[in-house]
């Protein structure tokens, strides 16, 4: 794979209810170019939420690229930083309780997309001192508001 392009990624998810209503927002960040995408579901999760906005940030890029994917979702960053998502697809998608993975089709989707970039999962904080963390923050939620719900944050 010949990687030239470094892209920095920023990914969050939001929920009305968990679950409830969903929104996602995503920074996507070349050079001096930032991109913001962001999107809704009906009925959905939090982790849902936080897992489709790393699959859609990711489907944004067009060739293989070296990619710093900042989230403050630990289910997200964790899976992949600390091989839970190479256990679950050694153990046929079963967890160490015994418990089928949730969000399957997700996790899936996201190796696909992972197996074309060099991605470089960070952990931020969460509603804290990052811009870039705070805004995707803002556009998820303001996905939800958009869809005339009232969004709480728990």
């Amino acid at each position: 794979m010949d990687i030239v392009t470094e892209v920095d990624i920023y990914t969050d998810g939001a929920c009305s209810g968990n679950p409830g209503p969903g929104g996602w927002g995503a920074i996507l960040i070349y050079k001096d170019i930032q991109k913001e995408i962001s999107g809704y579901e009906e009925n959905t999760t939090n982790n849902r939420m936080e897992l489709t906005a790393a699959i859609k940030a990711l489907s944004q890029l067009k060739k293989p690229c070296k990619v710093n994917l900042h989230s403050d979702s630990s289910y997200l960053v964790n899976a992949f930083n600390q091989k839970w998502i190479d256990k679950w697809q050694k153990r046929n998608w079963i967890k160490s309780d015994k418990t089928l993975v949730e969000n399957k089709d997700l996790w899936m989707k996201l190796l696909e997309l992972t197996s074309l970039h060099d991605v470089k999962w960070i952990k931020v904080k969460g509603h804290a001192d990052n811009e870039y963390n705070n805004r995707c923050d803002k556009l998820a939620t303001d996905e939800i508001k958009k869809h005339n719900y009232k969004f709480d944050k728990n």
